[in-house]
């Protein structure tokens, strides 16, 4: 209340503010107790009293910000980014004329603008230890903002880098590296980080490879200068290790970046890891919430293109029509494509003999993203130099959809199992070839923290003040019940490995595929804050509140059960440890401890249900049911 005053002082006398600000105390007496609004009274004229003016130099006004307007010529960034990006962050985007958006009217924006941002937030940064690094990569996969990555650098880069790379770099480890002479290197962009501590807290060796340092340390040590070589001047090496592991996946550039989510979100890693996957033709419809704000804030935009000048197309719609919106991207994408088959099917026999097979293969993969794209890169050349060619010139105008389309739906809990749930439904049963990611955090996150029917009883949120009562809706269980639909429960603190699988296995599935996503969320209020929410997910999967599986309707197919389960029988010991490191449970049981042991009962006993509803399933026999077909 202090606090507020002295903001109602800058605008209006002193007799006013403390007159309002008695009216609020006064309001609150009925909730506050007498004895707390006189102590409220006492501080507001203690404040008052205390006021002491300060007479500020008017020339302060006009002081030039010497290392902005160094970083602003060291970052200097496209036309657009000079011209709308900065001014708007620095708002000033009132003072823009109509003629800068010249060719942006359809509502485009500029790929990867988070790059020239350099917000520099993170007050603590961390640093590498290269001697006590076992290269395992781990702390890039947790990394929310995709600040920390590593490097396979050849003796041409190593020879062009900057001196803090070459004496740090070690020599790479692993059989693929041998003769290779490469070497290896952890690099954090120290500008672009949030602080979070994750990396550090992921760091799996007894001596941790990773410490926190202040900024300045760090900025002082040159690692800036480090990052800013090795991120754009070092290609990346995805292709020798391959990306089905943590090791290898985190090779791959990730083409989202340097966003404005929660400093240790754990939405985001989720994203990362899908654009390192299969970023480069990637189609995502987001559903307004959490992941639409960080994934497209005006002017910021945090994914982007590789060096190839491929990377996601992200647009979003309404939070209720999201599932619809993804799936009208999809039919529309096909729809262009059905076109291009019909084209190449009427100009076989006449085209030259060499585009006739390309324009075969094309037909015979063109639902194969790999290959799709592959055959692209043939044909689109052997086009340019025979325009003349049967088909040529509709083709080349459509040449952008030759390559298979990665289709995503993303969106949070509230989007997926309330408010767009009924299209949600519509989509899974369409059977059409589609992804979506719900990235589950069991509450409204952006909204303001209200229950949504992914809240589980006991949990505390805006309308169920009084803990939740009623259990978490099972969406996995329910998209399992169509029996055609590809559908992972994943959690990344818990299984690293099994969350890359799933993100394969789904996007190569045929069909409508569900990946639901543990992610912890400042709202959970999780002990130590969301730099220990690695622990905190990892004992959600040991302790039974989010067992991890797969269910795969191929392999029904092959008499073979469709549903595994990663990970051991749950330890239901530990069930109310998971509970009382986060607040959303704990405050309850300090302000109604009987209740809240009912409602934690009622939690516990559903996640007991759902297991062994799970286990049933992951234990059934289906090589009957293959005979009988």
């Amino acid at each position: 209340m202090q606090s507020a005053f002295f903001k109602l002082a800058k605008i209006i006398d002193f007799e006013k503010a403390q007159e309002f600000m008695k009216k609020q105390a006064y309001k609150a007496y009925s909730k506050k107790g007498e004895q707390i609004v006189e102590m409220n009274y006492k501080a507001i004229d203690v404040g008052a009293n205390g006021l002491v003016k300060v007479d500020v130099d008017p020339s302060w006004a006009h002081l030039v910000d010497e290392v902005k307007v160094q970083q602003e010529v060291k970052y200097k960034g496209t036309p657009f980014v000079e011209a709308i990006a900065k001014p708007v962050n620095a708002a000033r985007g009132d003072s823009l004329p109509v003629s800068v958006f010249n060719g942006y009217e359809d509502g485009t924006f500029e790929h990867g603008t988070t790059e020239y941002e350099k917000r520099g937030i993170g007050v603590m940064v961390p640093k590498w230890i290269e001697e006590n690094c076992i290269q395992c990569n781990q702390c890039v996969f947790v990394c929310p903002h995709a600040v920390i990555r590593p490097f396979l650098i050849n003796e041409e880069e190593l020879e062009a880098a900057p001196e803090g790379v070459k004496v740090h770099a070690l020599e790479a480890k692993g059989k693929e590296f041998k003769d290779k002479n490469m070497k290896f290197k952890i690099q954090v962009s120290s500008l672009d980080c949030t602080g979070c501590e994750l990396c550090a807290e992921a760091c799996p060796t007894k001596e941790k490879s990773l410490v926190m340092v202040p900024l300045g340390e760090s900025l002082d040590a040159g690692e800036q200068e480090n990052a800013d070589y090795l991120f754009k001047k070092v290609t990346y090496k995805d292709d020798i290790l391959g990306k089905s592991n943590v090791k290898g996946s985190q090779f791959a550039q990730p083409l989202f970046e340097f966003h404005a989510a929660c400093p240790g979100c754990g939405e985001t890693p989720y994203i990362t890891l899908a654009t390192r996957l299969f970023g480069e033709s990637m189609m995502i419809a987001n559903a307004t919430g959490c992941s639409s704000i960080y994934g497209g804030s005006a002017p910021s935009t945090p994914y982007r293109k590789n060096d190839k000048g491929f990377g996601p197309a992200w647009a979003n719609s309404l939070f209720e029509d999201n599932a619809e919106f993804g799936l009208g991207m999809h039919v529309a994408n096909e729809t262009i494509r059905h076109r291009i088959q019909a084209v190449m099917e009427a100009s076989l026999e006449k085209a030259p003999n060499a585009i006739a097979a390309l324009y075969k293969d094309w037909i015979e993969f063109r639902d194969d993203r790999v290959k799709s794209a592959q055959i692209r890169d043939l044909l689109v050349p052997q086009l340019q130099a025979h325009p003349s060619a049967a088909g040529a010139d509709i083709i080349l105008n459509l040449k952008q959809y030759l390559a298979k389309k990665s289709q995503w739906i993303f969106g949070g809990d509230g989007w997926a199992y309330d408010i767009g749930y009924g299209g949600l439904d519509h989509v899974i049963a369409s059977g059409e070839d589609v992804n979506i990611l719900v990235l589950d955090t069991e509450v409204y996150s952006n909204t303001g923290g209200q229950s949504s029917k992914s809240s589980r009883a006991g949990s505390i949120a805006q309308f169920t003040a009084a803990g939740k009562p009623s259990q978490k809706k099972d969406l996995g269980y329910i998209a399992m019940t169509y029996g055609n639909v590809f559908v992972a429960q994943i959690n990344s603190n818990a299984s690293a490995a099994q969350a890359i699988k799933a993100f394969e296995a789904a996007e190569a599935y045929p069909g409508v595929s569900l990946i639901i996503a543990y992610s912890p969320c400042i709202a959970h209020g999780i002990k130590g804050g969301l730099g220990k929410s690695g622990n905190q997910g990892e004992l959600a999967t040991k302790c039974g509140y989010w067992p991890i599986y797969t269910y795969d309707p191929r392999l029904e197919k092959e008499g073979k059960n469709p549903v595994k389960i990663t990970g051991k029988e749950p330890d239901w010991s530990l069930y109310d440890e998971f509970l009382m490191n986060e607040v959303r449970y704990a405050s309850l049981k300090k302000s109604n401890p009987e209740h809240a042991q009912e409602l934690f009962n009622h939690n516990k006993k559903d996640a007991q249900r759902r297991w062994r509803q799970l286990n049933r399933l992951a234990q059934a026999d289906f090589s009957n049911e293959l005979e009988e077909a």
